[in-house]
Order: structure tokens, then sequence, then C-alpha cells
């Protein structure tokens, strides 16, 4: 009963914060659609809101320092029609799916499938179908799912995802990141992703081991920017060919950070070994202002798992790190344009009921130039203006 009040307490809220305004903001506009078509949840503090549906895959859809922007990117049209065979990309700024994509452990083609997109299906567990609603209260929501998938060597993994996403208040957004946000509109959650073996059997090298697999989805623009910082010291820091090579004049390596432009235009996707990795990522929108951080777990010693669509490459060699920019195929179709900030798990190497968890929190800011700076500073050891200037 207590939290059907709260629930109930905070929509209307939201509600009466949206009517205070004299148009419809971004993000009511988003949460409005939404309400279309799911009881979506609303976890709120002040200004700062998230939106989180179990119903499509316990993704956060969108989030808002202000109430006015909406930080994630929502693919509207995904919503009325069929079900897409491949992937129902209905977008959403945090959205939890497994890997390998590719390899010889996928989980994206059936056995002895060719790799290439005819054959090329997202399990329904994490792409469709909903997830279960275990707790929720004002700040938290704690989601559940089963599923038993088959890999491309034939092997059954009967896995059960448990998946929680916490709204953090401003101190605690501080206490994460080291930073002050004084001066800034803030916000911030954390999600923390568990994957257990709830099979008979344990998955090793031989079966084919899953990993988590957390995905960022935003509006691109021309003046946003991705930034990643890595390992100095790091032989192999960066993997920048995964549907071809990336153009030069598109992504640029300075300060012991990876630039990758991130405007919608030009499709690519790159990655960040695990030995080069550091723990945040993040990009940053000159022209609006924005300044968004991720922080994830980081094992730079773990395997990951090779996500790429061959099956000639060593399965336990992939990278920890990804981004990646939409852009027009060969035929000028798109889906977007968005780009995606991504973090993966070490493949999950368990024993019959043995779990694993990853955590993965995105931060955005958004105000005055100074205070954004400060933040930028602090996390990133670069200013606003280096960013800035990188494609110049």
């Amino acid at each position: 009963m207590m939290t059907s009040l709260i629930s109930v307490f905070s929509f209307f809220a939201i509600i009466l914060l949206f009517s205070c305004t004299n148009k419809k903001t971004n993000f009511s506009r988003d949460l409005q659609f939404l309400q279309k078509y799911d009881k979506v949840i609303v976890l709120s503090e002040g200004e700062a809101s998230v939106i989180v549906s179990p119903k499509y895959q316990g993704k956060v859809f969108t989030s808002t320092s202000d109430g006015k922007a909406s930080f994630g990117w929502i693919h509207y049209s995904a919503f009325d029609g069929p079900l897409n065979q491949h992937m129902n990309a209905y977008g959403g700024e945090n959205r939890l799916w497994l890997g390998p994509e590719g390899g010889k452990y996928s989980l994206f083609f059936t056995k002895d499938a060719k790799m290439e997109f005819a054959n090329w299906k997202t399990p329904a567990a994490f792409d469709n179908e909903p997830w279960n609603l275990q707790s929720q209260d004002a700040h938290s929501v704690l989601m559940q799912k089963q599923m038993i998938l088959t890999n491309y060597t034939g092997s059954l993994l009967d896995i059960t995802i448990e998946r929680k996403i916490s709204l953090l208040s401003n101190v605690e957004i501080e206490n994460k990141l080291g930073i002050s946000v004084a001066g800034v509109k803030s916000v911030g959650y954390q999600t923390d992703n568990l994957i257990r073996n709830t099979g008979a059997h344990a998955w090793t090298d031989t079966t084919g081991a899953p990993c988590i697999w957390i995905l960022d989805m935003f509006p691109p623009s021309d003046q946003t920017t991705i930034v990643i910082p890595y390992r100095k010291d790091a032989e192999r820091p960066a993997t920048t060919d995964y549907f071809g090579e990336i153009p030069a004049e598109r992504v640029h390596l300075k300060h012991d950070i990876l630039f990758f432009k991130a405007d919608g235009k030009s499709r690519g996707k790159l990655g960040i070994h695990p030995t080069a990795a550091g723990s945040v990522a993040g990009s940053y929108n000159a022209d609006k202002k924005e300044l968004t951080i991720t922080l994830f777990d980081i094992d730079n010693s773990a395997r990951y798992l090779n996500q790429e669509w061959k099956t000639n490459k060593p399965p336990f060699s992939g990278d920890a790190v990804n981004a990646y920019n939409d852009g027009p195929l060969a035929d000028g179709k798109q889906m977007g344009p968005f780009y995606e900030i991504e973090s993966v798990s070490p493949a999950a190497f368990l024993q019959p009921n043995e779990s694993l968890m990853h955590k993965h929190c995105v931060f955005h800011f958004s105000g005055e130039k100074k205070g954004l700076d400060q933040i930028s500073k602090k996390v990133f050891g670069i200013s606003l203006k280096q960013i800035s200037d990188v494609f110049k």
C-alpha cells in the first residue's frame, strides 16, 4: 500500500511540475508518449526525474535534470508497428542486453548460421518481452527476468537477470564522482545488474559464457563529442574497425583520451580493450551545454567477450567499453540518428546458482559553463574547451 501511495504521489508531483510551465517540455512530451503504451514508473527528487519501464525490458527510457530537457533517445515510430524479426529498437538511454552479439558463443545467431544481417536476431527476452516488477519505492525499482537462451555452439543457458534502478541524490552524485554540483542542474542514477546461472551446468570455456551489456542511447548533434579516457601505458588502446575503419577526422587520441564525433551522420563503432579501459566515459554537447558522464565497473585483468560477427577470432579477446555513432546504411536508410556509450561485464564463468554483478551509472549536468567545466576537469582531466576544440 505504501509503495502505491508513493507512486501516485510521484506521478502527481510530475504532472504538477509540467503544468507550471507555459509549454510542453521535451521531457513531458516523452512521458506522455510513453504513458500511451505503458504504466511507466517515474522516480523523482526535486526537478530531477527518471522514467523506468518494466514492460519494455527494464529500460530507463529517459531522464531530466530540470523537468524540461530529456536526455534519452526514444524511437517513437517503433511502438506502433508489428514486431521486427531482428530488433525492436524502442530506444532508451539505458538498457540491458546480454552478449556476446557475435563470435563462437553468440546469442544473436542460431547454431552454424552465417553471421550476416539476415540471420541476426535479438533474443526476445531482452528485445520485446516484459520484465517482472519485483518492488519499488520513491527512488528505486527492482525488476527480474528469467530466460533460457541457446548460443551459437548449441549450449542451453538458463539465466535469471535482476536489475535495480536507483535515483541518486545530489550528495550521492558528488560522492561518486568526487565533484560539486553547485551552480548546475544534475540528475544521476545507478543500475545494479545481476546475472545468475539458474541451470544445472557450469558456464565454461566449452559451453560459452554470457556477459552483461549496458547500452546508453542519446540524441546526437554536430556539437557533441564522446569522451573516453584510457590508460596511457596500454599497448592496444582502441578497436576502431567494427563496421569498417572509422575515418580519421571522426576519431582522435589526445590527452590520453579517445574522442569520437557523435553527430549521427556516419555509422561507426569503437571499443576500448580491458587492459586500457578506465571506469568512466561520457560526452559533451557544446551547443546545449550538457555534460554526460557514465561510471561503471571495470576489471582490467578479466576476460571480456569478443562481440564481432566473426568466428575465427579468440572468443575472450573483446573490449570492455564501446561507443557507437549512428549513420545511414549503404541503402540510405537509418534507424536513428542517435549515439551510444556502452559498458560490458567480463564473461560470466559461473557455477550453478552463482551470480555476477555489473554496476553502471549515468549522470547528466547542464547549466552554467563554469560549473560544467569544473566537473569535466575533475572527472576527465580536461576542460570543456579542449573537448569542443578537438574536431575544429
